[in-house]
């Protein structure tokens, strides 16, 4: 029914009918063509978020570079787009980003066309649930149980959250602001830290130490702590020194941020239920599989007390797929279409 549905509406038409899709974070944008017959990604481009003023100049360049290639329709079918924010109205200002997305305009840039906002982490999790074993690293052990709450998170610019409950069948995807709850020191170690973010910061969340910026701020407050001149200014260089193992402070602030990952996860696996798995996205984790492997995440994770056997079989997953944003922006528009 969904390829005749497709194949009706291109009969008669000269070029390519597609869809638009776009996830947009505070570092990066991409966006990406689904073809309208194959329902697959065609063409992915990305953009620096901090190099361009606002989101209309890329999509107005990713358009004319569509419309000089002559293989495509000039305006799109539909558009999904998932955006790092709370979505509430019509015109959204990112979280971490200077950028706003107003649904009418970008509308009118298409031609009229309907314009579908939703959360990143919806995004994701809208992909989840079509995952494959080689999509996904896995940390520990565990089996997921069929029609159980799945629990997805990820540390990027921000730290993302969102949910799926089994509805039939089926899965709901439940979007949160999860990445904002308060940050709980479990040791006396991030104690310390939460007591040097309260100086910067007054409330502490999670996000503030599960983020690219997050790991910078755990590294200046553990040298802080021990009265050292911080070397590194940015979370990459962190990252860097703590894998090459060039400088103590920067492995332990990698080793810090992995442990509280883990305790925020089992945290959230413990709320929801998640027997269906626990799924870590976004752009830190994937590319640190090794030193997470090293790290206190799983045994953290599992450190709940009297909770610790609830929690041993239960599936923790790095999710190494690539463009997850763009792959459930294109699942949720499959849906709305019908």
């Amino acid at each position: 029914m969904y390829a005749v549905r497709h194949m009706n509406k291109l009969n008669g038409t000269s070029g390519v009918a597609w869809n638009l899709v776009a996830d947009i974070g505070g570092t990066n944008a991409r966006l990406g063509i689904e073809d309208y017959a194959t329902s697959r990604l065609q063409l992915v481009e990305q953009y620096t978020v901090s190099q361009h003023e606002n989101f209309s100049d890329i999509l107005s360049a990713f358009l004319a570079g569509i419309a000089s290639a002559q293989t495509w329709k000039p305006q799109p079918e539909g558009a999904c787009f998932a955006v790092a924010c709370a979505v509430e109205s019509d015109c959204l200002q990112l979280t971490n980003s200077s950028w706003t997305i107003d649904r009418a305009e970008i509308s009118a840039m298409l031609g009229g066309i309907s314009v579908e906002l939703i959360n990143d982490f919806a995004a994701v999790g809208y992909a989840i649930t079509d995952l494959n074993p080689e999509d996904w690293h896995e940390v520990g052990r565990g089996q997921p149980v069929p029609g159980r709450p799945i629990a997805i998170l990820g540390p990027g610019t921000g730290l993302g959250v969102c949910s799926l409950l089994p509805v039939g069948a089926e899965y709901s995807v439940i979007e949160g602001e999860g990445g904002h709850v308060d940050f709980a020191p479990a040791s006396s170690q991030e104690i310390l830290i939460l007591k040097a973010l309260q100086v910067e910061f007054g409330r502490v969340s999670v996000e503030r130490l599960l983020s690219g910026s997050g790991l910078l701020n755990i590294y200046r407050a553990l040298a802080k702590s021990v009265n050292d001149t911080p070397r590194f200014d940015t979370p990459e260089a962190v990252s860097l020194a703590a894998q090459a193992h060039q400088n103590g402070l920067a492995v332990e602030a990698l080793s810090t941020f992995f442990a509280v990952l883990g305790s925020v996860a089992g945290n959230l696996a413990l709320t929801l239920g998640a027997k269906g798995g626990v799924y870590i996205a976004g752009g830190i984790a994937p590319q640190l599989i090794e030193f997470a492997e090293a790290s206190e995440l799983r045994e953290r994770f599992e450190a709940k007390g009297r909770f610790r056997s609830y929690l041993e079989n239960i599936p923790l997953r790095i999710v190494i797929k690539e463009d997850l944003g763009l792959v459930g922006s294109v699942k949720k528009l499959s849906l709305s279409q019908f």
